[in-house]
């Protein structure tokens, strides 16, 4: 399959690129994997889809402030930005960095009151530095939000809130899982009051998911890993909703990926799952796990639309899209999101 057959054209207009004024104030469109139909509703619109029995399940992944702007010991400065957590990182006094321009083995850069030390480089702009201070709490205090690069701005306080999901709990993440973004508590109560299940699960979102696609054939790209913990309590939940005929929805792509990779496991004796995700969903994939998606708009041609369209069907989710294009609904982190069920 070729990676061009999987685009549209996007105003640039319709690019959000802050938040609306009060979370969960966005539009959802809601589609029909069985016959392609379209109804424009309100986010909070979901719980009239979502019914007793049903299993929601969140990412509770929170996003660090990753990007971080360093002094070299001439005076100069180097952007770095620290990576997603994975399973090989409990240790943040030593971690792996993209950064900007030069930088060589043994350099000294100052953050603030803080020394950090290049240990290696590994070319294309990765790196593994280490402090005697605690990277999670350098980033803490002087790192920004790392908003994605097509915002086309500098973070600010508000983002520090509004790029987080309001149950975000486990640091580790250089992106949001941005379907989330437009949850809200009053949401989450009435679900809850029409017994709907939510559950959740981890997974640290890597700058790799915005990473386009360099090659002409989808099969031939290679998907960067994720790192992922599913408790014990979530599978169980999802066994019980099987078992039951009922539906198990993810809230966004991050759960989809992290669900379908364990399939296998989901349907053994329940237990903590964790290891590292690189699967890679587009058109064909037989989904084994989830029934629902709440997404919102992806770029064209990146894997996170691939996986939309895998579960939706191109041919219902790109009529979908030029639908939303043409009822100029908000795209991408900060904008309006997709029920498909």
């Amino acid at each position: 399959m070729k990676i061009s057959s999987y685009n549209y054209r996007l105003p640039v207009s319709l690019i959000a690129k802050v938040p609306p004024n009060i979370r969960g104030e966005s539009r959802l469109l809601v589609l029909s994997r069985k016959s392609g139909k379209i109804i424009d509703r309100k986010y909070a619109d979901i719980s009239d889809y979502l019914y007793s029995g049903d299993v929601l399940v969140l990412n509770d992944t929170k996003v660090i402030k990753a990007r971080i702007k360093a002094k070299t010991q001439s005076g100069k400065i180097r952007e770095i930005v620290i990576l997603e957590k994975h399973s090989f990182d409990n240790d943040w006094h030593r971690h792996k960095i993209l950064y900007r321009r030069k930088l060589s083995v043994g350099d000294i850069l100052s953050v603030g009151d803080v020394n950090i030390i290049v240990d290696t480089t590994q070319g294309d702009g990765v790196a593994i530095i280490r402090s005697d201070q605690d990277l999670l709490k350098i980033a803490e205090k002087y790192g920004e939000v790392p908003l994605p690069p097509y915002m086309h701005r500098e973070a600010t306080q508000m983002d520090v809130s509004r790029y987080q999901t309001i149950w975000a709990d486990n640091a580790g993440s250089v992106a949001a899982p941005t379907a989330s973004l437009n949850m809200t508590d009053e949401l989450l109560t009435t679900l809850k009051s029409k017994g709907v299940k939510i559950v959740y699960l981890t997974l640290h979102v890597g700058l790799g998911t915005f990473l386009p696609i360099r090659t002409d054939e989808i099969e031939d790209h290679t998907m960067h890993s994720e790192y992922f913990e599913i408790p014990s309590g979530t599978v169980q939940s999802i066994q019980d909703a099987k078992r039951s005929g009922r539906r198990v929805i993810a809230l966004g792509t991050t759960v989809a990926r992290t669900l379908e990779y364990s399939h296998k496991l989901l349907n053994k004796f329940p237990t903590n799952i964790s290891g590292e995700a690189d699967i890679f969903i587009y058109p064909g994939y037989k989904f084994r796990i989830i029934d629902g998606l709440i997404t919102n708009y992806h770029a064209p041609k990146s894997t996170v639309l691939m996986l939309t369209a895998a579960f939706a069907g191109w041919d219902k989710l790109l009529p979908a899209y030029n639908h939303a294009i043409a009822e100029k609904y908000n795209f991408f982190s900060y904008g309006d999101s997709m029920l498909i069920l």
